[in-house]
């Protein structure tokens, strides 16, 4: 595997992995905070930074059936969430190609 390239984001109220300090997203990208995760409160954001991917997997959530990538830290491998490939009922479309961060796994930086 070739060197890890790291993107910092510009501004302020950024969302980082707590574990690392890894920038993830930010506060521009925040689209909801009224979801669920493994471990409790999760975010929906609009993109992020800074993680890999795991294989597609369809799980049965809340909402209903839908295609999902587990998200983890580029640095550190910690799990921080899932990405929405697709949505199968109508509408729960507007998730696909957001990513969840749970709560649990963040840090902010420059909230000042």
């Amino acid at each position: 595997m070739g060197k890890i390239i790291i993107e910092y984001l510009e501004g302020k109220k950024i969302y980082a992995c707590k574990k690392c300090n890894v920038h993830l997203s930010n506060q521009d990208y925040l689209t909801s905070k009224q979801f669920t995760g493994k471990s409790g409160t999760a975010f929906l954001f609009e993109k992020g930074v800074n993680y890999l991917t795991g294989k597609p997997e369809e799980k049965k959530l809340r909402t209903g059936l839908h295609t999902t990538q587990d998200l983890m830290c580029i640095k550190c491998q910690t799990y921080l969430g899932w990405k929405y490939l697709h949505a199968y009922e109508q509408s729960e479309k507007y998730k696909e190609g957001k990513i969840i961060l749970e709560k649990l796994f963040l840090t902010k930086i420059k909230w000042n």
